[in-house]
């Protein structure tokens, strides 16, 4: 039964923690080693140990009546803090407080049976009723069994409540958010939203006026060509470019993924979808394709057409690797920002120069979160092949 208990409150202060409850889990976990303290000491003291039972008395007691203490201050944080969100949890708390009373009792061997039994009882009905009302209301959606309100709010300024977000921040799980960036990107507006390495900006290559404000965004040099994403290599198969056996085989080795190819402009860009912007991505004579492996990505470029992207940093700064350094850096810059979380690299894409594939190979212009060598692995492969 102290097995199954402690037990129990581990798994709950472990789906707290899952759910972004920190307190919840705080609590729970500490309940949890509390339960499992209190409970074993009991037992052991209970059960035959080398032939004689354990005894905690004489001159023992100092550990178990310092870890007692030790709850005691740790539980009365955990009851200011519960007293903030409903009275459930602080009932919970103080009925946990009593029991960490009875544990210092028993240490110190003057603990009351009716005492205990009484505490016992209240937690046990405290927590049955807790797991119910929990329970059902997340089942049905709705209070149908009462929490009771917060005992202490903190009463935060208005400015605090009310300060805004300097752009359109959606959510990249909702559809309604990808719904809502690809409008905003097919009016020709500026957005940052998430990729399989860094954070990007993107705009439509339909909008070169958006294009450059891309680079007036980000203070980037005209020099510096900006490349663009497709959804996948079909797309580049439908716009029939002038590439060789040899690259299309070194394309279908690393789409999806975090290299990008610099290969041959042409015509053939503008059946890709490139339209209007065809002069403002990429060099006069070639430009940078990549087909990235993030599902949100994908969806919302097939939602727009090609996108237009470069990193989501002022230039000459460290790459944004989580959708609030694209707020704070540049949300007031920006139409919008599709929140994704924490990126899954921490540096931008390697990329290859793919023009000469056939006469000299390739070269690596910049080495990313792919290593150079696996890369040109990949190519020795493909080419021996």
């Amino acid at each position: 039964l102290i097995l199954i208990g402690g037990f129990v409150q581990l798994l709950a202060g472990f789906l707290a923690f899952r759910k972004y409850d920190h307190l919840g889990g705080a609590a729970f976990l500490t309940f949890s080693a509390l339960w499992s303290s209190y409970g074993a000491t009991k037992v052991l003291c209970a059960a035959p140990v080398s032939g004689h039972l354990l005894d905690i008395g004489a001159g023992n007691t100092e550990g178990f009546t310092a870890g007692s203490v030790a709850f005691l201050v740790l539980n009365a944080f955990l009851i200011i803090l519960a007293s903030s969100f409903n009275v459930v949890l602080l009932c919970l708390t103080l009925a946990m407080e009593l029991l960490t009373i009875c544990f210092l009792l028993f240490t110190l061997e003057n603990l009351p049976l009716p005492f205990e039994i009484v505490v016992l009882s209240i937690l046990s009905v405290i927590c049955f009723y807790g797991a119910t009302a929990s329970l059902t209301n997340c089942m049905f959606g709705k209070d149908l069994l009462m929490m009771g309100p917060p005992l202490l709010t903190v009463q935060s300024s208005k400015k605090d409540r009310e300060d805004p977000l300097p752009c359109v921040c959606p959510k990249s799980h909702l559809t309604s958010g990808l719904r809502t960036i690809a409008e905003l990107l097919n009016t020709g507006a500026v957005c940052g939203v998430p990729t399989d390495t860094v954070y990007a900006l993107a705009a439509s290559c339909k909008h070169p006026q958006a294009i450059e404000k891309v680079y007036r965004i980000k203070d980037r040099p005209q020099e510096k060509p900006i490349c663009i994403f497709i959804s996948n290599l079909e797309q580049l198969r439908a716009a029939a470019p002038p590439i060789s056996p040899l690259l299309w085989e070194f394309m279908e080795n690393v789409y999806p993924g975090g290299i990008g190819c610099i290969i041959r402009k042409g015509e053939w860009l503008k059946k890709l979808g490139v339209g209007a912007g065809y002069s403002r991505v990429g060099t006069q004579d070639s430009i940078m394709i990549r087909v990235p492996d993030l599902t949100v990505l994908v969806h919302l470029i097939d939602m727009t057409g090609p996108l237009a992207i470069t990193s989501a940093n002022p230039s000459g700064e460290v790459d944004s690797t989580h959708h609030d350094m694209v707020i704070s850096r540049l949300g007031h810059k920006l139409e919008g920002v599709l929140c994704d979380g924490e990126s899954d690299e921490v540096v931008a894409s390697t990329v290859v120069n793919c023009t000469k594939i056939d006469e000299s190979g390739i070269t690596i212009v910049r080495e990313g979160c792919i290593p150079a060598g696996k890369v040109m692995q990949i190519f020795e492969r493909v080419k021996n092949r």
